[in-house]
């Protein structure tokens, strides 16, 4: 129900953290993964990674603000494995931590365009070969800060809010097409992007008090998920949104 043996993923993000974790786990579920991010060489580590446990994988640099890199990024992922059966749609930014109203006016073009548009852009590049071939799956990552109201990281999640309708709406597109849509909205995990949260004991006590298991996340937690979704044992299941969060949401903080 969980092997993904012959198929292809492409992991955007996939140099570290949840990107990461899911490109490993992917890997030892049986499929070739393509792991892109902004530097080569970083991505180079995680395919080094999946190699040394005998996985097939492949790195490729791409900055997914800009559209003639995810081009290119589909274009070499079809030229190296032939196709792509999975995409995550992992890469996100979130460039200004601060009040909401006064959110810079380039820190919004900014999160707009590698958290919303290039999760469109991307989506419909690879959604192209999956329609023709009535097969293909897309998972996108989104947040627990998509669920409520956020005034210091307002704009990050205005962001992963609109994923999640995008989430919606590609199911739908798609669906007839055998094509599935589904996202992920983790609570707070343990990397690198949300480091300034859970490297201060004192938040960090706060954030894990909140929590029911009473426990940050961990990469794995996420890429658990994200293997269930790419494969036959999420078959049925398109335009969700699995939130992952340590039981946070049912807790009444929300």
């Amino acid at each position: 129900m969980f092997d993904l043996t012959g198929k292809v993923a492409l992991v955007t993000g996939g140099s570290r953290g949840i990107g990461r974790a899911i490109a490993l786990q992917m890997a030892n579920a049986g499929a070739k993964v393509v792991v892109s991010s902004r530097k080569i060489d970083a991505c180079q580590l995680t395919v080094d990674a999946i190699r040394a446990n005998g996985g097939e994988a492949h790195a490729v640099a791409c900055n997914v603000s800009h559209h003639q890199e995810l081009q290119l990024l589909v274009q070499e992922t079809q030229a190296v494995f032939g196709s792509i059966d999975v995409l995550v749609c992992n890469a996100a930014v979130n460039p200004y931590y601060g009040p909401f109203l006064d959110t810079p006016d380039e820190a919004f073009h900014k999160t707009i365009a590698a958290n919303v548009h290039a999760n469109m852009k991307l989506s419909k590049l690879v959604s192209e070969s999956m329609v023709e071939k009535r097969d293909g799956v897309i998972i996108m990552i989104s947040s627990i800060a998509a669920l409520k109201g956020c005034d210091l990281l307002g704009m990050y999640a205005v962001t992963k809010a609109a994923d999640i309708q995008i989430i919606k709406n590609l199911a739908v597109a798609l669906g007839p097409h055998n094509v599935r849509v589904n996202g992920i909205a983790p609570g707070l995990v343990k990397t690198d992007m949300a480091r300034a949260l859970w490297e201060d004991p004192a938040r960090a006590a706060k954030v894990i008090n909140s929590y029911p298991l009473r426990r940050l996340g961990e990469p794995d937690d996420i890429a658990g998920a994200a293997v269930f979704l790419a494969s036959r044992a999420g078959g049925w299941m398109s335009g969700q949104t699995l939130v992952i969060d340590g039981g946070w949401s049912a807790s009444g903080e929300v």
